[in-house]
């Protein structure tokens, strides 16, 4: 259950991303998939994906700890970012 914090994260962003595209923000909503997908390979590497854990509350602070480790990670990412360049080149849409 530790990635379904991940998933909402990655959702959210894509919502974000959606309504006004940005690079920061794609970069957020990649890292958000790539600690649900991790999370999920995890689940399923230990046959545990859609049994119920022993200890809930424990799973879903775990999967508090990990988004906020990418929220963290992505600001750091962001902070020491080189600011953008601007070409006659079409923005980054993706």
């Amino acid at each position: 259950m530790c990635f379904t914090e991940p998933i909402i994260g990655a959702l959210i962003s894509t919502f974000i991303y959606k309504k006004k595209p940005n690079p920061k923000v794609w970069w957020l909503c990649l890292m958000f998939y790539g600690g649900a997908v991790f999370g999920i390979v995890d689940h399923l590497w230990n046959g545990e994906l859609f049994a119920v854990p022993t200890n809930l509350s424990k799973d879903l602070l775990l999967g508090a700890v990990i988004s906020a480790v990418i929220l963290i990670s992505w600001g750091v990412l962001v902070a020491f970012s080189k600011p953008a360049v601007k070409t006659k080149a079409k923005a980054f849409k993706a």
